[in-house]
């Protein structure tokens, strides 16, 4: 299916029915907002069709001790095909020694699932 714009589609292609991927994963709350945009970017180059940030505040437990900190939530959407290559980069290029990576296979309408998918095929192949 080739879908450019909402013109394209027929009602059925909100159906729910197309896979994708949204992958989530945190970064530190000290870090400036062009460096997660830099971060953010480096993942679209490594197979994410899109990736949202916003600043959030994260209570867990580290070592025994309940902690609290601000941090930066990075969710990102991606095609089943784009999942190895960007795990790859997420772990040669996360900065915590134990990453928040957590993988989730979702349902999407047609038309955001062919946008996710073109993004894919025209990413430069290694």
């Amino acid at each position: 299916m080739n879908i450019t714009s909402i013109e394209d589609f027929k009602p059925s292609s909100l159906f729910m029915s197309d896979e994708l991927l949204i992958v989530l994963t945190t970064l530190p709350g000290d870090w400036e907002d062009y460096r997660v945009g830099s971060f953010a970017q480096l993942l679209i180059e490594s197979g994410a069709a899109c990736v949202e940030y916003s600043s959030i505040q994260s209570i867990y437990n580290w070592d025994g001790r309940i902690t609290s900190s601000k941090e930066w939530k990075l969710e990102l959407k991606l095609s089943p095909l784009s999942k190895k290559t960007l795990l790859e980069a997420l772990n040669l290029h996360h900065p915590y020694d134990v990453p928040q990576v957590v993988c989730l296979s979702a349902e999407s309408s047609e038309l955001y699932a062919s946008w996710v998918t073109q993004h894919r095929s025209s990413q430069p192949k290694n």
